[in-house]
Formats: C-alpha cells, sequence, structure tokens
C-alpha cells in the first residue's frame, strides 16, 4: 500500500494549481480538473474535504470557483496530505514489537518532516522541471 494515495496526490495537484494562480480571482474546479489532470467528479470530493480543513474556500456564482483560503507560503504539503490522507503510515497493521514500533515511529516523523515544507518552496520544482532536458 502506498503512503500518498491517489486522493493525497490528486489533493495535492489541485492546490499547485491553485497556489499557480497569481490573482485572487476564483478557478472553477473544470479549470483545476483540467489542469491538474484530476477527474472532476473526484476533484469535487477532495476540494470539499480541503475546504473543511481550511486550506481552500469556495466562491459561489457565475464567476465562482476555488480560492485559496491562506497565502501559499503558509500552507504546508503536510497540511494537504493530512488533511486528505488523516495520518501518514509507515505500516498499516499494529506493531506489536516494541523496538519496531519505535522504529517505525520514528519513520513516520522523518517522512512528515519531508512534506513540511510550503507551496512555495515546492515551486522550486517547477523550475527544476523547466530546466529539465530529456
Amino acid at each position: 500500500m502506498p503512503l500518498i494515495s491517489t486522493k493525497g496526490s490528486y489533493g495535492l495537484a489541485a492546490i499547485c494549481e491553485l497556489s499557480k494562480r497569481k490573482e485572487n480571482s476564483p478557478m472553477q474546479i473544470k479549470e483545476i480538473a483540467l489542469n491538474a489532470n484530476v477527474p472532476q467528479n473526484y476533484l469535487e470530493q477532495l476540494l470539499g474535504k480541503l475546504r473543511r480543513a481550511g486550506l481552500v474556500e469556495s466562491i459561489r456564482g457565475a464567476k465562482g470557483g476555488y480560492i485559496l483560503a491562506r497565502p501559499p507560503q503558509d500552507i504546508k504539503i503536510l497540511d494537504i496530505l493530512m488533511a486528505l490522507e488523516d495520518d501518514l503510515k509507515i505500516v498499516d497493521t499494529l506493531v506489536e514489537h516494541p523496538i519496531l514500533k519505535l522504529f517505525f515511529e520514528d519513520a513516520s516523523e522523518s517522512v512528515k518532516s519531508i512534506f513540511n515544507i510550503n507551496m512555495m518552496e515546492l515551486s522550486a520544482y517547477q523550475n527544476k522541471f523547466l530546466n529539465y532536458n530529456i
């Protein structure tokens, strides 16, 4: 079982699209879905969870859509993944062995620290992508 499911990956892609928006105008769900390559029906469910977690806001009306609830530098990847995945677990079963239990707890904290970067820091990967040569 992967550490991050499709839910987490798709939600992160959606937030990436919203964070690229320079003006604070709402982005319609069909545009987010197209740009993030996420099925629109599934994205609606994910955006609902992200809204309840205080990461996005929905704007109603003809010119409505979604915006980030906070500036991108205040949204961490870990916040997004925790809102969608509930927790980032290394193992999905109860570990009874005390040494392994401590090891897996430390490993889980290490993984969480990897994802403890904000959306602005993630934009550095866009620069890597743009400079990537095949």
